[in-house]
């Protein structure tokens, strides 16, 4: 897969998709576990099912220490992500964090020039303020009043700082990336993750009364270790590769769309005032894509 010639813009648009059904999946279970128990479970899936492709395909063998710091910190850039979400919504709203989310490509915009010394032209500018308006309008289904009203609180700081800690791991990867195939960095911070919830959950582990969480609850946490951390993971971190941090980021304005989807298809529901957003996101994405064709061909 490392050599795989299939477009990243393609993969990308996977990817989001992706992401987009842990909402639906997640809010089917979020009650049965504790967050930070659900997260380790999640996470040691994926290191179970990715282990025998790592081992068959590359032996067992312990990174560099410098690799496993690198690692370590970039799982750590996304455990504190997951935390944040779930802690932030004891106390705010999903229209507060949805909100303060779309501000996440922007952020590694500014990351990414500081980490990768990647510029990041006018248009480019240009298209990450659509979509984030579009994004905003999506979310707020163009009430300007509510997005007037947005009062941050305890909750909205707190996902601030997971919405700085996930805008900060795309550039890391490229930064920390020795030329090692993708599937290794991706093991080795899925494996590192666990033990980052390991320590985060260890102390409500010993009260969770195992024998009576559901089928239900279980199938939900392995489609999500699979689908959307495993493979997006992944991919995520191979497209990151290949069309730099920024483009990627730029990607997360195209979550909210994709949910809209998957509700339309779960509750064969439309509302026709998210439409001007959706035009929006689309717009900025053409926008963003097409500068950086331009860039490439010269």
């Amino acid at each position: 897969m490392q050599k795989t010639t299939l477009n990243p813009h393609y993969l990308m648009l996977l990817t989001i998709a992706l992401i987009a059904t842990s909402f639906p999946v997640g809010a089917a279970i979020t009650n049965a576990l504790p967050p930070a128990v659900m997260m380790f479970i999640r996470f040691l899936f994926a290191a179970v099912l990715f282990a025998p492709y790592i081992f068959i395909k590359h032996g067992f063998y312990l990174p560099p220490k410098r690799s496993l710091v690198y690692y370590a910190i970039l799982s750590l850039s996304s455990v504190i992500f997951f935390w944040c979400m779930f802690e932030s919504l004891r106390y705010t709203s999903m229209l507060n964090t949805g909100a303060l989310y779309t501000l996440v490509p922007a952020i590694t915009a500014v990351y990414a020039f500081f980490i990768n010394g990647e510029v990041t032209s006018r248009m480019r500018y240009f298209g990450l303020l659509l979509g984030t308006l579009g994004a905003l309008w999506i979310v707020f289904k163009g009430d300007y009043a509510a997005f007037i009203g947005l009062e941050l609180n305890y909750g909205d700081l707190i996902f601030i700082i997971g919405c700085l800690s996930m805008a900060l791991y795309t550039p890391l990867v490229k930064k920390f990336h020795r030329g090692e195939p993708t599937e290794i960095m991706s093991f080795w911070v899925i494996i590192l993750g666990a033990v980052w919830l390991l320590i985060a959950s260890g102390a409500s582990l010993s009260s969770v009364e195992w024998n009576l969480i559901s089928v239900k609850t279980y199938s939900g946490i392995l489609y999500l270790a699979f689908f959307t951390t495993l493979i997006s993971f992944f991919l995520l971190q191979l497209c990151i590769m290949k069309i730099g941090a920024t483009k990627v980021a730029a990607y997360n304005f195209l979550t909210p769309i994709f949910v809209i989807m998957i509700s339309v298809v779960l509750e064969n529901e439309f509302e026709l005032i998210t439409l001007p957003g959706i035009i929006l996101v689309i717009v900025a994405m053409l926008i963003i894509q097409y500068e950086s064709s331009q860039k490439e061909t010269v």
